[in-house]
């Protein structure tokens, strides 16, 4: 069993009556499918929020016709074996609309607790609640999360830790969570080298980020379809270094490859709307995060790019001493 806490006060909590409680009182109440572990909804999160609830469905690979990104991606990097998972409890952090959330409870029989900081939980339960009391959702920080530490079999933490504030601060609470033997996997934006931040996204992010979630998205709709033209002739010619003054997502280094012209007109929008709208955006080196994990009393720690349908991700992993 999972032993709740109120990471405002460190005083013990309990399920009743749908809510987390104190003695029966209602600390934190459950709404419209999770959790809500806040002292405030508003927070640098909120355009995830906008985003995921718009595009709830995209990037779940049970919602879209041969794709099946979402749980290449999940296995490939964590490398767990589905029968080892039965009975597991797994922690998931940062869950958007639940596109991992889904690989979790489809293929395996663990039981997964997730959180997200923004209204995304609302996407992710309409998406997966229907797997019952296999899976609880949470709207909490990724520094406020109501379990008592060390409980987890396994932790993991996709698409994430860029986003955060204190990107070091995020590893070791994720690290926290784990029980001694358990395992923690997390993926990354990667620093590779003084041309990382050569880059449309990082030239206009200063202007964008401070844009409505409706001014972007707009901009980007109308523009998105020559981006992608352009994208496509730079590449057939051989010069598709250039995309990277492009303000599109990278087409051709993160995009699944069996996408119908309908599909890829939606991953752009998507993908080009969660480049500029974040209010942080903090790529790291490969050797730092590996360096935190064993600073947070991880063994084993590997650290790595691996190949996922021809795109490269940046993952660490370790076990807890």
């Amino acid at each position: 069993m999972i032993e709740f806490v109120d990471p405002f006060t460190n005083t013990k909590l309990e399920f009743f009556e749908d809510n987390l409680s104190k003695n029966g009182e209602p600390v934190f109440k459950k709404v419209n499918g999770a959790y809500r572990i806040l002292t405030t909804a508003d927070n640098y999160t909120n355009n995830f929020g906008f985003q995921w609830n718009k595009f709830a469905k995209t990037q779940i690979d049970s919602q879209s016709k041969n794709v099946e990104l979402s749980k290449l991606r999940f296995f490939i990097q964590t490398e767990w074996d589905k029968e080892d998972l039965t009975n597991k409890n797994i922690l998931e952090v940062g869950s958007g609309a639940g596109r991992f959330s889904q690989i979790v409870l489809d293929y395996t029989k663990a039981n997964l607790y997730s959180i997200d900081y923004s209204n995304a939980v609302e996407a992710n339960y309409k998406n997966n609640g229907h797997h019952g009391n296999r899976f609880t959702l949470f709207q909490a920080s990724v520094y406020e999360m109501p379990f008592a530490p060390a409980q987890f079999d396994k932790v993991f933490c996709f698409g994430v830790l860029q986003h955060t504030p204190d990107v070091e601060k995020s590893v070791a609470t994720l690290i926290s969570m784990a029980k001694p033997g358990a395992e923690v996997v997390v993926d990354f934006y990667p620093i590779k080298g003084w041309w990382t931040k050569i880059h449309a996204k990082y030239l206009l992010r200063p202007i964008s980020k401070k844009w409505s979630n409706e001014k972007l998205l707009s901009k980007i709709e109308k523009n998105v379809d020559w981006m992608i033209s352009l994208s496509t002739f730079l590449q057939k010619i051989k010069l598709g270094f250039l995309r990277r003054f492009i303000p599109i997502v990278d087409i051709f280094g993160t995009l699944p490859k069996n996408l119908t012209k309908e599909q890829l007109r939606e991953w752009c929008v998507l993908d080009t709307f969660d480049m500029f709208s974040p209010q942080y955006d903090q790529p790291q080196k490969l050797s730092t995060v590996v360096n935190w994990f064993k600073k947070y009393d991880m063994d084993n720690v590997w650290g790595g790019f691996v190949n996922i349908d021809g795109c490269l991700g940046a993952v660490v992993k370790g076990i807890k001493k």
